[in-house]
């Protein structure tokens, strides 16, 4: 069900949260600018929604981030990175102006709610509330802020994939109605960095009616679909070529090492106090650019997420569209129809609702939800089955998006790597960069099996998983072990103690101690990370030769 809206915050809260993170120059720059261009494009993702105090948030961060720290990095004088900052520090520029015109909106919003709030003091007495830990760090978040409704992700995961479905297939027909009217990629990407594409995607819903008119039919039968059952399957698989692989990574082979068990999380218990106090619990920054836990703040701010890959182009051969078994069942009619028919009148629209935090970090970072397709990790081992005969281990990566301020795994990436029996690693990761960056999807993770061994985190999968973990607070790692039982988990680092024990860890043994024996946890419930049955999803094949390496 919804919640109220929290308080709105002034510009200068804003700020003052907004440069509150933790910057770590020993992070390669390249990390930091992925970072960078996530937080851009979650702020226009969240600008797009009616967050304004989100999307304000992230693009001050982003400059911030740019013009303060980047500059002095380490790597700065590279060539390469020289050149990407001076594209970066443009972008800043282009923003100042969205900046300039989210200012005027959001500090009116605060001083008419101040305004109430006096008028209530001074009309009646002042009446205690009764609120937990967990409530109040709601109500200081502001990405609850908006005037969407606030919706509590597992009593509506039926709806959130509706959303998804809406959004996603918006999104495509916008991109289709852009490349119609002559609009290079190039020319999309500027306009969408200058913060110009709400208003093109205006005009071009104008100039292209019957795209539109095709697009509110489908949203007219979004309640008719809800009440459906399962619908024909269909997934969309692709491939490309890339680059030549690069040489395997070198591993230990302490074998006979055993990996302390998966510590369980707890259901979130909202009468006990929050484990860090601060002024203002959160004020999440959007799936776009998280950032680090806050020095000494570290529950008011979200981490500065170094964003993931980014792809390249979208591949030629496209083989078949594949959607998840099932559709997702209908919500019963007492959670389903009150919120949608309520706040969705003539259709769903992501500005209407937003998610709320479903998990917290244990610094006391709220965590988006992560909504998950079940069928993707059986169609992945589908696809490793090959190499899981060879004794092979097999990666991929997990793309997706924003939407009402969840993350929504859409999008299968396998990329070109090299593996042994215990390790897999990518490589030409230039591609799966430009191939995101092409198809405007953020890294939420990755998945890997373990062809012979059990479902745990290995040493080198931690590594691994750190900079997944640094780049975004929710990204996720899945293991498969199809040969034992549990033959799967959905995994995080802990923070803390986990991420930064990782971080400062100089060892490169395949199975090697870490003094933490509470070093990573499990992120399906009561964590982040919600299934959602009939969560549609793509894949995409990166690698030169297929199945083989």
């Amino acid at each position: 069900m919804g919640t109220e809206a929290s308080p709105p915050h002034s510009v200068k809260e804003i700020t003052k949260i907004a440069q509150d993170y933790e910057y770590n120059p020993m992070i390669p720059l390249k990390y930091w600018l992925r970072t960078a261009t996530t937080l851009v494009r979650e702020a226009h993702i969240y600008k797009r929604e009616g967050n304004d105090e989100q999307a304000y948030l992230l693009l001050f961060r982003h400059a911030q981030l740019v013009l303060v720290n980047l500059a002095k990095h380490p790597d700065a004088k590279e060539e390469l990175n020289r050149k990407a900052l001076v594209q970066a520090e443009k972008e800043v520029s282009q923003n100042l102006e969205i900046l300039e015109t989210l200012k005027p909106r959001i500090n009116k919003r605060f001083d008419r709610y101040s305004q109430l709030i006096r008028d209530r003091k001074a009309r009646a007495p002042s009446r205690g509330t009764n609120q937990t830990p967990v409530n109040q760090r709601q109500r200081n978040d502001p990405a609850l802020s908006s005037v969407a409704e606030a919706l509590e992700a597992g009593a509506n995961r039926d709806l959130a994939v509706q959303l998804a479905k809406t959004e996603i297939s918006r999104r495509a027909t916008v991109k289709k109605a852009i490349r119609q009217a002559g609009i290079s990629p190039e020319e999309e990407r500027i306009r969408r960095t200058a913060g110009e594409w709400g208003d093109w995607e205006t005009a071009l819903h104008r100039d292209h009616q019957p795209v539109d008119n095709d697009l509110s039919q489908r949203i007219q039968n979004v309640h008719i679909n809800m009440d459906q059952g399962p619908g024909a399957d269909h997934w969309k698989y692709t491939r490309k070529e890339s680059d030549k692989p690069s040489p395997p990574a070198v591993m230990a082979s302490e074998s006979t090492y055993k990996y302390p068990s998966v510590p369980r999380q707890r259901p979130l218990d909202t009468s006990r106090p929050p484990l860090v106090k601060s002024p203002r619990d959160t004020i999440v920054s959007p799936a776009v650019a998280p950032t680090l836990p806050p020095k000494g703040h570290p529950s008011i701010i979200r981490p500065i997420a170094l964003d993931g890959p980014s792809p390249p182009a979208r591949p030629d051969k496209v083989s078949s569209l594949v959607t998840p078994p099932s559709a997702s069942p209908a919500l019963p009619d007492k959670v389903r129809r009150p919120v949608a028919e309520k706040a969705t009148p003539s259709g769903l629209d992501p500005s209407s609702f937003t998610f709320k935090p479903s998990a917290y970090l244990e610094n006391g970072t709220p965590l988006r939800t992560l909504f998950l397709p079940p069928e993707l990790r059986t169609h992945f081992l589908s696809l490793a089955a090959p190499n899981t005969q060879r004794n092979l281990e097999t990666c991929g990566i997990l793309c997706g998006t924003l939407i009402s301020n969840a993350l929504f795994v859409s999008r299968l990436l396998i990329p070109d790597q090299t593996a042994t029996s215990d390790t897999c690693e990518t490589v030409n990761e230039s591609t799966i960069f430009e191939y995101c960056d092409s198809e405007d999807l953020m890294v939420l993770g990755w998945i890997h099996t373990h062809p012979t061994q059990t479902c745990f985190m290995s040493s080198r999968d931690l590594h691994t998983h750190c900079g997944y973990q640094v780049m975004m607070p929710e990204s996720i790692a899945i293991v498969c072990a199809p040969s034992k039982m549990p033959d799967w988990g959905v995994f995080r680092l802990t923070d803390p103690p986990g991420l930064k024990c990782v971080l400062g860890c100089t060892q490169t043994g395949l199975f090697h101690p870490h003094p933490e024996s509470n070093i990573y946890t499990d992120a399906l419930r009561p964590g982040h990370v919600f299934e959602a049955k009939g969560l549609e999803f793509e894949t995409v094949d990166l690698r030169p030769n297929g199945s083989q390496f």
